[in-house]
């Protein structure tokens, strides 16, 4: 009766072992199915990282050739940026050149013809320098502006009121809104012991 008790016990046992590790077997396999799938995400992941690291390399090509394409770009712009102006200036070159020929040939200088082909040259520099936005600057009987007017003296004048530009010794210009070069002049003052003065409106 004992051994048959004991019988029972240790087959429930078996039993119950049995069913607490029901995969037992199958672990082995479960393992290897794993491994394939890391590995298959790995070769993935290295694909795409060989993806990306040439994407890499030709993005860096591209911005090296265009990182050397603005700097010849930039460099042609600074030797051939006065191009147009050098087109521009020639013909004044070669009127002055013809005039001065034309004074030479005959051995006697014509004053008015002179004249009259300096005016010309100085029409055609005026206009080539306006093409390029450089304007002059001829303050003559205006307020001195020290923005644009440099004072080289300063003259005593009843007939203007003070601070008057009353002559301009050498005109300035401006390129576009930019000041190239003031204009220099003498510049008007009140003659001494006058009284300046007074609006009486004021």
């Amino acid at each position: 009766m004992v051994d048959e008790q004991e019988s029972t016990v240790g087959a429930q046992a078996s039993n119950s072992e049995s069913a607490s590790d029901p995969g037992g077997d199958a672990a082995p396999g479960v393992e290897a199915a794993d491994h394939e799938e890391l590995h298959a995400l790995l070769e993935d992941a290295r694909t795409k990282a060989d993806e990306h690291w040439n994407q890499c390399l030709r993005l860096q090509a591209e911005v090296e050739n265009l990182r050397k394409r603005a700097e010849r770009d930039l460099e042609n712009a600074h030797k051939y940026g006065i191009e147009k102006l050098a087109t521009e200036l020639l013909p004044v070159k070669d009127s002055l050149e013809m005039g001065i020929a034309a004074a030479s040939e005959d051995g006697e200088v014509d004053p008015a013809r002179l004249k009259e082909g300096a005016e010309l040259t100085l029409r055609m520099l005026a206009g080539a320098l306006e093409k390029f936005g450089i304007r002059e600057i001829d303050p003559q009987g205006e307020p001195f502006n020290p923005e644009f007017h440099e004072a080289m003296s300063m003259q005593e004048r009843s007939d203007v009121p003070p601070n008057t530009v009353v002559t301009v010794v050498q005109k300035g210009y401006l390129l576009h809104d930019r000041l190239v070069r003031p204009a220099m002049v003498i510049v008007s003052k009140a003659p001494a012991g006058e009284q300046p003065k007074v609006d009486e409106k004021a």
